[in-house]
């Protein structure tokens, strides 16, 4: 199994640059594995036209604050980009950190994002489509940059949907990202174990990751990571919207439970 490892998903709304900026430095003296942002151009709640910013350079500046943690984008929408623009944006902040991007991805879904920046909305079904033709792409482009990445860069992909996009995930990602209660989780991780063996992949290449939704917690977090743990997933994030990132009383039992259990 993978060591467990800890997130937490700095979300980019609502707060100042210097706000996110706090937060991140935080984030790493608390210890913790990877810092997310995600790739929206508004929020998705409170104010709908509050503060926002972008997420790809946002990932340029974190690289460059940033000397221990993994970062990434839960998740980069596909949608927004040229997948061999993506590919070389990836690669770029992949140098930037020495090493540290996860390629978080999936099909998008905000439909205002769409509809204000220019982009065809299409169907659920036909964005999926799209992720599927464009992962080859942004895979293939990868091994074509001068100079390449510094290592394979990890692919996240987020999402349950059994018919297809656990499908693309035992095929592409390294990391498979979802949320929900471990009742649902156990059933969708068994449903990618299945499709790994369809595409002839151990499931056990694929690190099983979910977010914790620390508002609605109640009773012992950590029985609830142990439930998580038993059924085989490792990468636990939490997310914080500004402007104010108060992380150690949410996370700091999680990293204190992530080093007994990893030591």
């Amino acid at each position: 199994m993978h060591p467990i490892r800890i997130g937490v998903q700095l979300q980019p709304q609502h707060a100042d640059y210097s706000d996110i900026r706090r937060a991140v430095t935080q984030a790493e003296d608390l210890g913790v594995d990877i810092i997310y942002n995600w790739d929206h151009f508004y929020p998705l709640y409170g104010d709908p036209d509050g503060k926002h910013f972008e997420c790809w350079t946002m990932l340029g500046a974190w690289a460059e604050q940033t000397t221990t943690a993994e970062i990434g984008a839960l998740v980069t929408c596909n949608s927004y980009r040229n997948p061999q623009l993506l590919a070389d944006m990836a690669r770029t902040v992949d140098h930037l950190s020495a090493g540290r991007l996860i390629l978080g991805i999936g099909s998008g879904w905000f439909e205002r994002d769409y509809v204000e920046f220019g982009y065809e909305f299409g169907t659920a079904a036909s964005r999926l489509e799209d992720l599927d033709r464009d992962l080859p792409i942004i895979k293939d482009r990868f091994g074509r940059l001068n100079p390449p990445p510094t290592r394979k860069i990890p692919i996240l992909i987020g999402g349950g949907g059994e018919k297809v996009t656990l499908r693309i995930t035992a095929e592409h990602a390294d990391i498979w990202h979802f949320f929900g209660t471990p009742e649902a989780m156990g059933r969708k991780s068994q449903i990618l174990d299945d499709w790994c063996a369809k595409v002839g992949r151990s499931p056990e290449e694929i690190e099983r990751s979910t977010g914790i939704d620390h508002d609605k917690m109640t009773g012992d977090p950590l029985a609830l990571a142990a439930q998580y743990h038993a059924l085989g997933f490792t990468q636990f994030t939490f997310g914080f919207g500004g402007p104010d990132y108060d992380l150690e009383p949410v996370v700091g039992p999680w990293l204190r439970w992530r080093d007994e259990m990893n030591a």
